[in-house]
């Protein structure tokens, strides 16, 4: 069972994409651990699942949908999903994302590029375009976006993750401005290196490859999903009710001085 505070989010409804595994199921989990209701949407069905399957098991209320983030319908659909069972949305984090080989520039292929841009930016986008009327429609809400260490510092080899987090900001920035006065909060939260499967894809998961990127992290470490996860609760906390478009970097010091 979770050891929860039921009545801080009883009541509330969170969204999260990019749910069915590492940071987004971490925070999937602390939302239904405070007493939130909560969807779970990704283009991995079975991850979703299982996401929805653990927090019943604990006693928590989820629904797993399958969503695109890059597309339009799937976000539309999903959330049409959420309203359904639910009735309202509260708390939203865009965290779905995708990883981009190490590449440099002019070799990018044309169909990466439009990938990265597609998942990452676009689907950033796409959500809080169909997030905001809902929450205009109970009051206001609290929308988290993912940005990254590189969102704030450029990575030679990942300019089209670069560009896509680097947007994401903006947007946050943007977005927060155009609603602060509707008591709609929007930021971002800016992870470093993450013990995450998208990490074990890009470190390529042998030992050499984990000590390279672990390497430059000055706490020594990859971060753990659920610290990420903790941040993100305190930006839909009313603890941060002063901070609007902010990109909250979290990241063991490593974008320090850059």
């Amino acid at each position: 069972m979770f050891d929860h505070e039921p009545s801080r989010y009883a009541g509330k409804v969170a969204f999260v994409t990019g749910g069915s595994s590492g940071i987004g199921r971490a925070t999937a989990l602390a939302f239904a651990r405070q007493g939130a209701s909560v969807v779970i949407a990704d283009i991995s069905e079975d991850g979703a699942r299982e996401t929805e399957r653990l927090i019943e098991a604990a006693g928590g209320k989820a629904l797993a949908v399958r969503c695109d983030v890059s597309r339009s319908g799937d976000v539309k659909a999903a959330l049409d999903a959420l309203i359904k069972a639910y009735g309202r949305l509260d708390f939203a984090f865009n965290n779905a994302g995708v990883e981009q080989e190490l590449t440099p520039t002019s070799e990018i292929d044309d169909a990466d590029w439009e990938r990265l841009i597609g998942i990452n930016l676009r689907g950033v986008f796409l959500c809080m375009k169909y997030e905001i009327p809902l929450m205009l429609n109970v009051g206001g809400g609290v929308i988290v976006n993912t940005s990254s260490g590189a969102g704030v510092a450029d990575v030679r080899g990942q300019a089209a993750y670069c560009a896509s987090k680097h947007g994401v900001i903006g947007m946050t920035k943007a977005t927060a401005l155009d609603y602060a006065d509707k008591n709609v909060r929007v930021n971002a939260v800016c992870p470093g290196i993450i013990e995450t499967p998208m990490m074990d894809r890009f470190s390529g998961g042998a030992p050499e490859g984990r000590e390279r990127v672990i390497a430059q992290e000055p706490i020594g470490r990859m971060g753990k999903p659920e610290e990420i996860a903790s941040a993100v609760m305190w930006l839909c906390s009313e603890g941060a009710g002063f901070m609007v478009g902010h990109a909250l970097v979290v990241d063991g010091g490593q974008t320090i001085g850059i």
